[in-house]
C-alpha cells in the first residue's frame, strides 16, 4: 500500500484539491508540503499528534516537510474555534517557543540539509508595507466569502476584531510565499482551517495563473483535535517538564473505549494488517489496547526508557504488579507525626486550595494506597510517607509522596 492510500486507511484525511494530482506527488515522494504552528505556548501538545506524526509518516516516503513556525501569525492570533481573543505575546517569548517546538519536533522529523526545514513566517510578514499588501493581496479576497468562512463564525457572535479577521490574509500569503521561494507545492491542517487554507490556494492561482500546482489537504476535525489534546480541560503538554512521561501515558491509557482504535490507527504507526487483526480482539482485551496505544505515544514523545518505565508504573496502579518508582512523586515534610490529608493534597499539587481539597474528599474522589479517605481529619504518618503512599484523585490522576529527608 502506498502512503497516500494508507493516510487515507488510516482516517487522516478529510478534504483534499485535486486528490489525483495530490496523490501522485504523495507516492512518489514530491511533494513538498507545509503544516503552520503558532507559538501560543512554549510546548505543543498532545493535539498537535496529527500533524507531528503526518510529518513523519511523509517524510519516510520521501516527501519534505516544512516546519512553519508562526512567528508572524501569532503576533495576531488565529480566532478558528475561539470564543475569545487569544493573548497577546511578545516577541521574545514567541522565538523562546519556537525554540521549543523544534527541539520537540525532532523527535519525529529529521530536519537538514535536503530534508524537513523549520522556517519562521516572521522573516516576511513583520516586514511587509501594510499598503503595498492591500494592493497585491487584498485585492484577491471576498469579504462577502471571508465572513461565510467557518473559521470566523463562533467570533462573529461575540465580535471579530480587526486584527483578528486579518489572519486569513496572513495565513493564504505564507503559502503563496513558501510557494514562490521554497516550492512548497503543498499544505496540509485541521479541518476547521480549510477556508483559511483554500484562501492560499486561491491566492496562488489568481496571481501566479492557473497553471500554478498548489494544492490543499485537511486532516482531522476541529473537534477531533480537542477531544485528543485535552483532558479535564488542562493541555497534555509533549514537555516532560509539564506533563510527565507517566501523566502522558496515563492520559492515553484512559481514552474511551470508542475511541482507543481510531487513536490507534490515526496516531501509532503500528502497521496496518496488525491494527485489522487488533480491530477482531474480543472487547475484554481493551485494556490491552489502551495499553498498546499509550506505551507507542509516549515511546515517540519520550523515547523506549521513559515509555517502559510509565507502564510498569501504571502496572504497578491497576494489577499490582510492576515498578511504582516512575510515578510523579512529591517529597513531604512533615512536623514528625506525619501530615492531614488536606495538606497533602495540597503539597503535591492535587488540589489548589483547602476548599477544593475538601470537597474532593466529600464527594469520595480520593483514595490513599487503594483505600478512599473517609473524611478530611484523616493524618498519613510519617512511616507511611517512608514508604511511600500512592494517592488517586479521581480515576485517573495518580501520584506518590514520599517524606523529604535531609
Amino acid at each position: 500500500m502506498q502512503i497516500y492510500e494508507e493516510l487515507k486507511a488510516r482516517g487522516l484525511i478529510a478534504q483534499v484539491t485535486n486528490e489525483e494530482e495530490i496523490r501522485d506527488l504523495v507516492n512518489e515522494g514530491k511533494a513538498t508540503f507545509y503544516i503552520g504552528f503558532d507559538c501560543t505556548a512554549d510546548s505543543l501538545t498532545a493535539g498537535h499528534f496529527m500533524a507531528l506524526s503526518l510529518m513523519k509518516r511523509l517524510q519516510m516516503a520521501g516527501n519534505h516537510p516544512i516546519a512553519l513556525i508562526g512567528g508572524g501569525t501569532t503576533m495576531i492570533g488565529d480566532p478558528s474555534g475561539r470564543s475569545d481573543m487569544r493573548k497577546m505575546l511578545t516577541m521574545e517569548d514567541i522565538n523562546h517557543n519556537a525554540e521549543c517546538f523544534r527541539h520537540q519536533m525532532e523527535r519525529f522529523i529529521e530536519f537538514g540539509e535536503g530534508k524537513a526545514m523549520m522556517i519562521n513566517n516572521a522573516d516576511w510578514l513583520l516586514s511587509l508595507n501594510y499598503v503595498e499588501l492591500l494592493r497585491e493581496v487584498g485585492a484577491c479576497f471576498s469579504v462577502n466569502n471571508m465572513l461565510r468562512a467557518e473559521c470566523y463564525k463562533q467570533r462573529m457572535e461575540k465580535g471579530l476584531s480587526f486584527l483578528e479577521f486579518n489572519y486569513m490574509i496572513m495565513q493564504s500569503y505564507d503559502f503563496y510565499y513558501l510557494f514562490q521561494h521554497y516550492g512548497c507545492n503543498m499544505q496540509f491542517g485541521g479541518d476547521d482551517q480549510w477556508s483559511n487554507m483554500l484562501g492560499g490556494t486561491e491566492l496562488i492561482r489568481k496571481k501566479l495563473g492557473k497553471d500554478a500546482h498548489a494544492m490543499t489537504i485537511t486532516l482531522l476535525t476541529d473537534s477531533q483535535g480537542n477531544k485528543m489534546g485535552k483532558t479535564a480541560g488542562n493541555a497534555v503538554w509533549l514537555d516532560p517538564n509539564k506533563t510527565s512521561p507517566f501523566e502522558f501515558f496515563q492520559y492515553w491509557r484512559n481514552v474511551g473505549d470508542a475511541d482507543v482504535m481510531k487513536c490507534i490507527k490515526m496516531l501509532t504507526f503500528i502497521p496496518l494488517d496488525q491494527i485489522e487483526e487488533m480491530e477482531k480482539w474480543d472487547d475484554s482485551r481493551i485494556n490491552e489496547k489502551k495499553e498498546i496505544l499509550a506505551f507507542e505515544l509516549t515511546k515517540l514523545v519520550h523515547g523506549d526508557e521513559e515509555a517502559e518505565k510509565a507502564r510498569e508504573a501504571a502496572r504497578a496502579l491497576f494489577s499490582g504488579e510492576g515498578d511504582d518508582a516512575s510515578m510523579p512523586t512529591t517529597e513531604v515534610e512533615t512536623g514528625g507525626d506525619g501530615i492531614g490529608i488536606i495538606d497533602l493534597l495540597i503539597a503535591c499539587g492535587l488540589a489548589s486550595s483547602r476548599g477544593e481539597a475538601r470537597r474532593l474528599i466529600q464527594q469520595g474522589g480520593v483514595s490513599v494506597n487503594g483505600e478512599k479517605v473517609p473524611d478530611q481529619d484523616l493524618t498519613v504518618s510519617a512511616d507511611d510517607l517512608r514508604e511511600g503512599v500512592k494517592i488517586r484523585k479521581g480515576k485517573k490522576v495518580f501520584h506518590r509522596a514520599v517524606l523529604k529527608t535531609d
